[in-house]
């Protein structure tokens, strides 16, 4: 089984989805779900067709925190 990281960015009228352990892997959507989901597809079909291609999977070696910081907006 395969866990790749996956991160969802706010564009001007959507959503965009990378990852960054499969380069040129990108997916979009209407909302973060939708993106999201989409992104699910992107990393399925792009994955699969590496092992068709008898290419090297990637090792996933991406990781994310959310940082809080105890500062109040000004």
């Amino acid at each position: 089984m395969y866990h790749f990281l996956i991160v969802v960015e706010k564009a001007a009228g959507n959503y965009s989805a990378y990852s960054p352990d499969l380069p040129g892997c990108v997916a979009t959507g209407k909302t973060r779900e939708r993106a999201a989901k989409n992104m699910y597809q992107a990393i399925e079909m792009h994955v699969r067709g590496m092992i068709e291609d008898k290419v090297a999977v990637p090792k996933p070696h991406s990781y994310a925190e959310q940082v809080a910081l105890p500062i109040s907006a000004r």
